[in-house]
């Protein structure tokens, strides 16, 4: 198993292989991003899919699937309207079967808005019921990797990658689910959990409590490192109002201002939860936090979260202060508002 130090190496190395091309050196490849999202249960996961689209024009991560763990029809088609705003409508994108949280939420309804008849957010899937389901897209997007070459942003529940961990062989590959793991991922990058400061440690947050099974597996049994924001972590970075307010308007309509609004308007500030999960999978090395020492992910029968601190321990959790809360925040702002690049 590889430990937190290897993962920035590991992620690049293996991105070298994958490639083909002339024998000088190598130049690094994005890192290879699946985002795994409650979407539709709060606006953070529509903000971190803008970043990932600013990320994936800037050449730093490239989106091979985008995985749902809120279980309505809807979920789908909003991140496949989002993904062809940016213009890249093809990103495979995989649904939870019997999930949780099965509610329409404040924003998803925005896929089947339409203006003169025409969808204001054109995208080609109607339900998510049309859709494939969540683990199936997750093991064939995996067997088709380089070993040690992904990064996964969990930052809905944990229900699709533990339903990964217990699936069997198929016709993508003949391994099970943890041993695809094992060999794929470099790193998991969750947002779940509280771990500092005190004043949050008998908070039972949110992605934890709605699949709690789920959250235990994966914190017992993910085999590669883990590197853990919590929900202080988010709170800690609230995201600028002001960017809302201006950032956005080079369109008529954008649908990450506009789920925003609809969610809770400005001048409310939404913590920056699934967005610093997604910065730290693509720029783990940028300064942007500091990582606890390493130990182990414990959820208890309730949901609440600790961590046991443990020298041979493959999980992380984020610490942020002044600087970097600064840092990341204008960050965070310049990514999300980022306008779609000129072509995929």
């Amino acid at each position: 198993m590889a430990s937190l130090a290897l993962v920035g190496s590991l992620l690049l190395s293996a991105a070298a292989e994958g490639d083909s091309g002339d024998t000088g050196a190598a130049s690094a490849r994005p890192v290879r991003l699946i985002f795994d999202t409650d979407i539709g249960n709060d606006v953070d996961d529509a903000l971190a899919l803008g970043v990932i689209h600013a990320l994936q024009s800037r050449g730093e991560c490239e989106l091979l699937a985008v995985t749902t763990t809120k279980d309505h029809e809807l979920c789908g088609p909003f991140v496949d309207a989002v993904n062809t705003f940016y213009r890249r409508p093809g990103i495979p994108i995989g649904v939870v079967r019997d999930g949780a949280t099965p509610e329409e939420g404040r924003f998803l309804g925005l896929a089947r808005e339409r203006d003169g008849g025409a969808l204001r957010y054109p995208h080609d899937l109607a339900s998510g019921t049309d859709a494939p389901e969540a683990v199936a897209l997750l093991r064939e997007v995996l067997a088709a990797q380089p070993d040690h070459s992904v990064a996964i942003a969990q930052v809905g529940f944990s229900t699709n990658l533990a339903r990964l961990l217990d699936s069997g062989p198929d016709t993508h590959s003949p391994l099970s689910g943890r041993d695809l793991a094992a060999g794929k991922v470099a790193l998991l990058s969750v947002m779940a959990g509280v771990f500092h400061p005190t004043e949050y440690r008998d908070h039972r947050e949110y992605n934890v409590v709605n699949d709690i099974p789920a959250a235990q597996k994966i914190a017992a049994e993910w085999p590669s490192p883990v590197v853990l924001s919590g929900f202080e972590i988010g709170v800690a970075i609230p995201y600028p109002a002001a960017s809302i307010k201006q950032d956005f308007a080079y369109v008529a309509h954008h649908p990450l201002a506009e789920a925003y609004q609809l969610y809770q308007p400005v001048p409310h500030e939404r913590p920056t939860w699934d967005l610093t999960s997604v910065l730290y999978a693509v720029r783990p090395s940028r300064g942007y936090f500091t990582l606890s020492a390493p130990g182990r992910w414990v959820v208890s029968e309730e949901g609440r979260s600790s961590f046991e601190e443990a020298p041979d321990g493959t999980h992380r959790y984020l610490i942020v202060d002044a600087a970097q809360i600064v840092r990341a925040r204008e960050a965070l702002a310049q990514l999300a508002s980022q306008p779609p690049c000129a072509a995929p």
